[in-house]
């Protein structure tokens, strides 16, 4: 089922981002590290033409660290891009960014003037908690739900460095349509827009590919059955899921995982490589190639 949620004010959004671009010297993007492609929005690129980048792999914490470092080495191939993965509560390191960020300008521009930076990012990403690590203080709504920033604010930091705040915005059509369920799973898109059952048998089959022994692990699983269903019922076996007559409680089941995948609980996963989305775009490409023929 695709995922596609795109509320007016997200189209406001890109619009007074477009419209500020002029006055931006770099753009700070936070993205999930969890799943760096689906979070990153295609727009940006578009918006920022040759602005300097930093692309900020947020809630590093959560990812499989290895994954991490190939998406970095893969972003920073892009002509002024910089990567780097943190913790947006590792204020030591969030506040790095300022003098990152004064580094990658051309010194006529940083020396002597206020730097103005433009921090963009998807719903849920984490990019209010950034914010308020750099400030040293709450300016930023934070919450963990989509959507709590509402409208642009320019955030002092210093004497030499503001923060253009944006709110998060996702983009018209989510595509691979894996992106979709990747942004719901982690939490980026409202949970009102799809089910919780629907993202457990994506995710399910995500964890079973790539990470069976952390599955096993934290459901106390000896084998993984064979299919997202029967993975699902020997979870709810596990974790008291079951009702009246011993049928399973999908939607309780399947919120539970959804939920312990997202704090974490399952262990440092990351839910798509820089291969994973290269094979299936191909994919994707060639099959409208056969639509058109």
């Amino acid at each position: 089922m695709p995922i596609n949620w795109f509320p007016g004010h997200m189209n406001k959004a890109r619009r007074e981002i477009a419209k500020a671009m002029p006055r931006v010297q770099l753009i700070i993007e936070v993205l999930d590290a969890r799943i760096p492609f689906s979070s990153e929005n295609p727009l940006v690129e578009g918006l920022r033409g040759d602005t300097p980048c930093i692309k900020v792999l947020n809630k590093a914490d959560l990812a499989d660290p290895k994954l991490t470092k190939r998406w970095m080495a893969h972003l920073e191939q892009r002509e002024g891009v910089t990567a780097v993965a943190l913790n947006g509560l590792e204020s030591k390191r969030v506040k790095a960014l300022v003098p990152l960020a004064h580094s990658l300008l051309p010194a006529d521009r940083a020396k002597g003037k206020t730097v103005t930076t433009m921090i963009l990012g998807i719903p849920n990403v984490g990019k209010s908690t950034i914010i308020n690590t750099l400030a040293g203080r709450v300016v930023a709504k934070t919450g963990n739900k989509p959507a709590v920033t509402k409208m642009q604010q320019r955030i002092y930091i210093g004497h030499s460095f503001s923060l253009l705040d944006t709110p998060g915005f996702l983009w018209p059509k989510l595509s691979p349509p894996s992106c979709g369920y990747k942004l719901a799973v982690t939490g980026a898109v409202r949970d009102a827009v799809t089910s919780f059952e629907d993202l457990a048998f994506y995710a399910v089959r995500v964890l079973a590919d790539l990470y069976p022994e952390e599955l096993k692990a934290r459901f106390k699983l000896a084998e993984l059955p064979e299919t997202e269903m029967e993975i699902l019922e020997a979870i709810a076996a596990k974790r008291g899921c079951i009702g009246r007559g011993g049928i399973v409680n999908l939607q309780k089941v399947s919120e539970l995982l959804i939920l312990e995948l997202r704090r974490g609980a399952i262990g440092r996963v990351s839910l798509e490589t820089p291969e994973s989305i290269a094979e299936e775009r191909a994919r994707l490409e060639a099959e409208q190639a056969e639509r058109e023929e």
